[in-house]
Formats: structure tokens, sequence, C-alpha cells
């Protein structure tokens, strides 16, 4: 069973400095973690009530298992990603990880 790390980004003050800086430097940290089988990212549309989405920006990083995940998150890759955090993510990030269920 895969392993996935979500990391859901709140509402930034700059949204064009955000996606600049996650496009240009943290997606290219995020692609060098050792073992990474899928790196998607979303910007949430308004709820059906036309309610703002609760974050920003969600991305999705998915590992073989948890230790894989484990392994790329305690690496300097991983160590790397997360201090870049503080160069975009003023307003805040939630990190999520665990086992990944495919429905089909």
């Amino acid at each position: 069973m895969t392993s996935t790390l979500y990391a859901c980004y709140r509402h930034p003050e700059d949204t064009e400095a955000f996606d600049r800086h996650y496009a240009d430097v943290h997606s290219g940290l995020g692609l060098a973690l050792p073992g990474l089988r899928s790196f998607t990212g979303t910007h949430p549309a308004p709820g059906p009530d036309g309610a703002a989405p609760a974050y920003y920006f969600i991305a999705a990083l998915s590992f073989d298992d948890d230790a894989a995940l484990g392994a790329a998150l305690g690496g300097a890759e991983g160590a790397a990603a997360v201090a870049d955090l503080a160069n975009f993510a003023g307003a805040g990030v939630d990190l999520m990880t665990g086992p990944t269920t495919t429905y089909s």
C-alpha cells in the first residue's frame, strides 16, 4: 500500500509570489525526494455554495510505503524541502501523511 504526504497550504497574502516560488524552487525540492512515485498539486475551487476553499494549494506526494516516505523526509532532501517552507509559506501549511487506498 502506498503512503502519501499531503501539504495543505493556507491562503498567502501574495498568491503570485507563492506560485512563482513553488514552481521555480519548492517543486524541484519535492521532485528530488528519494523514492518519490508521484507528485501533484491542486488549487482548490470554491465549494458548491461559492464558499472559499479552506486551502489555497494542496500538494500530494506518494511513496511506495510509510518507510519510503519516512526515509525521504528524514534525509537531506527532506530537510531542504522543510527548510524552504519559511521562504514562501508564511500563511501556514498543514502536513499530513498516511497509507493510501486506491478504489477502482
